[in-house]
């Protein structure tokens, strides 16, 4: 077996770097608009020291702009980024009319280049097809600089205006691209997290049911045939002292039997590391007989009829095991005195199975749907695809019929 792959670890300033920019991220996330006020409050800044100190005047076209009007612009190029990332369409508009007076006089301020800030919260939060206009409406104001205040060709002033703008733009796509990715696998994450707590929780109810009905079939059916003798074991006791003895027999050879069946169920609880499957209780038809003596010995005469020759796994023997002893489990439970039983049982080279458990008693639930044991037997018969009927007959007794179909290859 190949050796895992060590684990990779980033180096020490990228970790640090990143914890960093996880804070300052955590933070906008808390005060957005202290974050949105320190950064247009840092470009206003800069833009009023370039009106007062006169820097501007390096690069203008014209000098002549009044100082009212140089003021004006500076604060309608840089306030509107206070809604860059709430609406960034809304402050590039209101930013155009500026862009374009800063064009048209030749003051050519350097906060129109703001306008860049704005295409880029465009492209990482807006439709894509926003870019096309607002492109325009940036590289618009070039063309006009050109017309009024000529300094070389037009390509040398428009052209590095142009690619500034689809820089900026295609970066404010990456971005978007890798937040939109991140978003999607935290999402994956949350949802594989949240399939696996319901697996969790689906097993464990499913672990609780067959716990719930292996308890039953186990408890039910041997404290059922143990009533049934104790019953018999007392009437007996004056008139044949023998016969109660049997009984008594009886009784601790099936309470043994049930203890080690309730033993090697509770290991299954208690080990989890060795295979539920290897501790499970499971009988197959080869303990049929020593059920259907014990439910003989309670007072119940049973009768059984065999068909074909049984070729059929041991999750199939079980079902079939189980559905019989609740059947007779019932029977001696609700039948009455005098009650007879009769088990036919019928086996294909297929695979499939068919028994019918029959009594003469007066039966129990009419609609067949009562008690956690039929219950438990048709969710045993779900498993393997089968059909279970329970219900009265019309000349008396109640009936029980199982049938499993072929077992389909693996």
């Amino acid at each position: 077996m190949d050796p895992m792959p060590e684990e990779r670890t980033a180096e020490p300033l990228t970790q640090y770097v990143q914890r960093v920019a996880g804070r300052v991220r955590a933070f906008d996330r808390r005060h957005p608009l202290l974050w949105d006020l320190a950064l247009t409050g840092f470009w206003l800044t800069a833009a009023l020291i370039d009106y007062v100190g006169g820097g501007w005047e390096s690069v203008a076209r014209n000098k002549d702009v009044p100082d009212g009007l140089l003021l004006t612009l500076s604060l309608g190029l840089t306030i509107p980024l206070l809604w860059r990332r709430t609406r960034p369409r809304a402050a590039l508009l209101a930013m155009a009319p500026m862009a374009f007076a800063n064009a048209y006089t030749g003051a050519v301020l350097q906060a129109a280049l703001l306008q860049l800030v704005l295409i880029y919260n465009i492209a990482l939060r807006l439709p894509l097809r926003t870019l096309w206009w607002t492109t325009l409406l940036v590289i618009a104001p070039q063309f006009v600089t050109v017309a009024r205040h000529p300094r070389g060709s037009w390509d040398q002033q428009v052209v590095p205006a142009l690619m500034s703008t689809a820089l900026v733009a295609v970066l404010g796509m990456a971005v978007r691209t890798r937040r939109d990715y991140t978003e999607a696998l935290e999402d994956r994450a949350r949802r594989l997290e949240t399939e696996r707590d319901q697996q969790a929780r689906l097993a464990a109810a499913a672990e609780r049911a067959r716990i719930a009905r292996e308890m039953h079939d186990i408890i039910g059916h041997n404290l059922s045939v143990i009533t049934g003798l104790a019953d018999g074991g007392r009437y007996a006791a004056a008139k044949s002292p023998d016969r109660a003895a049997q009984a008594l027999d009886a009784i601790a050879t099936t309470s043994r039997l049930a203890l080690t069946e309730l033993r090697r169920l509770l290991d299954v609880l208690r080990e989890e590391d060795r295979p539920a499957a290897d501790l499970t209780p499971q009988p197959a038809l080869t303990d049929l007989d020593q059920l259907i003596d014990g439910v003989r010995k309670a007072g119940l005469p049973v009768s059984t009829t065999v068909h074909g020759t049984p070729a059929i796994t041991p999750g199939r023997q079980l079902t079939v095991y189980r559905v019989i002893q609740e059947a007779l489990t019932n029977t001696l439970k609700h039948a009455g005195p005098g009650a007879t039983s009769q088990i036919e049982m019928s086996y294909d080279n297929g695979g499939a199975v068919t028994v019918t458990v029959t009594d003469t008693g007066r039966g129990g639930d009419t609609d067949g749907t009562g008690g956690r044991g039929l219950h438990g037997m048709r969710e045993r018969t779900a498993l393997y695809g089968g059909t279970l009927e329970a219900g009265p007959l019309p000349e008396g007794g109640w009936c029980v019929r199982l049938h499993l179909p072929e077992e389909t290859p693996q």
